[in-house]
């Protein structure tokens, strides 16, 4: 990647828009993001010729966040950022960890009574792990507030309009019954993308499917500031989406497409 010419390019440029006294903030802001996006299209295009590496069992981590606990506030606080990625996805980390272990286990002993609480377990923890992880890089304090390029027209092609699609995936946020997601997601089977709802992490959604942006309504995500106001913490939660991260997933998720059905 890093001798991607792309890349140098983009790079010389803001190396010389920063050495400049003449540039602003907002041309050192431009190009930084130029340099993202070319570092996106490097990983996207070399994605299928990566040595395949796999998680041992067990061995899941605790990503790090792209920002600090406090970058998102007013929108989000410190302390729930805080509680809601050392504490709750610490527990789901650890969950699915202790899940996969214990599952190797009664599938080698054929305990399958236990097999089928640890398959419960895994789906829960797993299913939480993944959807957190896409959700921290997701958002960015200084992130890119609305798509571009080719997920915008298919946001355009499959709900009408951007505008159309966030009153859409913002209702479908708020009446989630209980705790769970908002999500959007490329459909390969429909060849369009698709706004779903989990209930917990794993349940009430669909198979098939690659989640692009996904928004926690559990109340660990919004209550401490909230209280019970999610709508209000919905319509907020828009101030700090960082559309950079579902385009890099979404250059990589249209190319999955299945025969339509």
């Amino acid at each position: 990647m890093k001798d991607d010419p792309s890349i140098v390019s983009q790079l010389e440029k803001l190396f010389q828009s920063l050495d400049d006294p003449r540039a602003t903030e907002q041309e050192w802001y431009e190009q930084a993001e130029a340099v993202y996006q070319a570092i996106s299209r490097s990983d996207a295009s070399q994605a299928g010729r990566q040595p395949f590496r796999t998680v041992p069992i067990g061995g899941h981590r605790l990503p790090s966040l792209p920002y600090s606990y406090s970058a998102l506030e007013p929108y989000i606080s410190r302390e729930i950022m805080f509680l809601h990625h050392t504490k709750h996805h610490q527990s789901y980390v650890d969950g699915l960890n202790k899940a996969e272990k214990e599952l190797q286990k009664a599938r080698q002993t054929k305990q399958f009574d236990l097999v089928n609480h640890w398959e419960r377990e895994l789906a829960f923890h797993g299913a939480g792990h993944y959807l957190h992880t896409i959700f921290w890089y997701a958002m960015h304090p200084k992130g890119k507030r609305r798509p571009t390029g080719e997920l915008l027209e298919m946001i355009n092609r499959s709900f009408g309009s951007y505008s159309a699609f966030k009153e859409q995936f913002s209702e479908a946020a708020k009446k989630v019954e209980g705790v769970g997601w908002a999500i959007l997601v490329w459909a390969p089977r429909s060849h369009r993308l698709e706004i779903l709802i989990a209930e917990k992490h794993q349940l009430m959604s669909q198979w098939d499917v690659i989640p692009l942006l996904p928004l926690d309504v559990w109340e660990h995500a919004y209550y401490l500031q909230y209280k019970n106001e999610r709508a209000k913490y919905v319509d907020n939660w828009w101030n700090v989406v960082d559309w950079r991260e579902p385009e890099r997933r979404f250059a990589t998720a249209k190319r999955v497409l299945w025969e339509p059905f």
